[in-house]
């Protein structure tokens, strides 16, 4: 067990819609940037905590302060006629229960679910729908713990905001970890399970090992690696520093990695600040001290971290600190993608400006990659063939596993954020993989898709 914590106890205070006024910080801010903040947390999930607010947001910056940015919701997410129709309520003092159906239908237009995650991702097996669960790729299954389907503190561009909008109709999340291992009995081609939500390791630690505990048990064929989403690193480190359960946690970590099963923490850092404080460090000393490693990924978003400076940067904290960059995201195209999107060929520039200031460690980050429904497509190049301007694309993962590494070309369009806004080059009618995304959709049956259709129509009715 990792000995050394390096910093003080900290009592997790949490502020959302609800409370953010009370926030001490807020006093001096101008009146219009606390009203935006209310009025597009009327539509977007919003959840901060006092680490946050003390030690990684600069209140003399605000409100250009990207953590703030990252973390407050901002008036505008909202496309121009939804944050009046919001105003309006507001203003004339309308019921929550106005306001809440009013926000309901704007969440409905935003493509809560996108890439298919629904219609296609959600696993089958004789007969049975395993919900919480999504087994998008052949080697590795998501599962969603039911309560772990919450953060120590929300994104503001978080892809799975529907995780948190209180609709449960949309809402993955599974609370019998048996459906896990009947369904990896059944599967040996899976080598890896993915812990996600929300934020698995804001769980008690006693939860975390009801989930993993069957995984332990015996020795299954295939499986080799487990992961954890999350956030708590940047959000609040003393998760595993002096939280009341941080070192059974640790220990928890320890025993899988002793259980023969390779442990990887998924972490989310958006930005170079996240990685300076003492209690981060820390933390990160403690992980890494029980054999799990530290993957870092993160989108590359408007206002927050749309600079190369600014991952070069980061890329080389991680690897100071022992961790492995491992991912640039593109933004997905859910909830307010209009205020965070980069077009792709700046997101290339960017990631190509950063990835030649460092050096070969830190080279182990792939990207601008979009998660997109035939899968994980990498930005590979910008240049011309035959006389014609073309994005260089590749897949790093797909649906099928024979698209994996096959490079193909899109024409060059400055003005494109994801891959449904590109067309394919040379005179090309579709893109090689979309004959076979139409069969496996076609595989997979309508049940899904009209188990989506009727989640939206019952939402929409009960905003009506």
């Amino acid at each position: 067990m990792p000995a050394t914590r390096q910093v003080g106890k900290k009592t997790f205070r949490l502020y959302n819609r609800k409370n953010f006024r009370s926030i001490g910080q807020l006093g001096s801010m101008p009146r219009e940037v606390v009203r935006g903040i209310e009025i597009a947390a009327a539509v977007f999930p919003f959840r901060v905590n006092n680490y946050v607010l003390d030690e990684l947001i600069d209140w003399k910056r605000v409100p250009d302060d990207p953590i703030f940015r990252l973390t407050f919701p901002q008036r505008g997410m909202l496309e121009k006629t939804d944050r009046e129709g919001i105003e309006r309520l507001f203003a004339v003092n309308a019921p929550q229960a106005d306001i809440k159906r009013a926000a309901e239908h704007i969440q409905m237009r935003l493509n809560p679910h996108p890439a298919g995650q629904m219609q296609l991702n959600v696993p089958v097996e004789n007969g049975k729908v395993y919900n919480g669960m999504q087994h998008k790729y052949r080697e590795t299954v998501l599962y969603f713990p039911s309560q772990g389907q919450n953060c120590h503190a929300y994104c503001s561009y978080c892809f799975r905001w529907a995780q948190f909008a209180g609709i449960d109709g949309l809402k993955f999340m599974n609370k019998r970890p048996q459906d896990l291992v009947k369904y990896l009995d059944c599967h040996p081609e899976v080598t890896d399970v993915l812990y996600t939500g929300g934020d698995p390791l804001t769980m008690s630690t006693r939860l975390i090992r009801r989930y993993v505990a069957p995984l332990l048990d015996r020795k299954r064929e295939g499986l080799s690696t487990i992961r954890f989403g999350s956030k708590a690193l940047a959000y609040w480190p003393y998760r595993f520093l002096t939280d009341r359960d941080a070192d059974d946690l640790l220990r928890l970590f320890e025993q899988i990695v002793a259980g023969g099963l390779h442990l990887s923490i998924m972490a989310h850092f958006s930005h170079p600040r996240e990685l300076e404080t003492r209690a981060v460090k820390a933390a990160i000393k403690r992980i890494i001290a029980t054999g799990t490693q530290i993957r870092c990924q993160a989108p590359l978003v408007r206002h927050v971290n749309d600079k190369p400076e600014i991952w070069s940067d980061m890329w080389q904290k991680q690897v100071t600190l022992g961790a492995v960059p491992y991912y640039m995201f593109v933004p997905r195209d859910t909830g307010p993608q209009h205020y965070f999107e980069v077009p792709l060929a700046d997101a290339f520039h960017i990631f190509s400006e950063a990835y030649r200031g460092v050096s070969g460690l830190c080279r182990t980050v792939r990207g601008p990659s979009m998660s997109a429904m035939p899968g994980k497509v990498l930005i590979d190049g910008i240049t011309n063939i035959g006389g014609e301007r073309v994005f260089a694309l590749k897949f790093i993962q797909g649906r099928k596993p024979e698209w994996v590494n096959r490079i193909f070309f899109a024409r060059y369009d400055e003005t494109a954020v994801w891959l449904d806004d590109l067309r394919p080059a040379f005179g090309e009618k579709q893109f090689f993989f979309k004959p076979g995304l139409r069969l496996l959709k076609s595989a997979h049956g309508e049940r899904f898709v009209q188990r989506q259709r009727e989640a939206i129509e019952e939402a929409a009715l009960e905003c009506a």
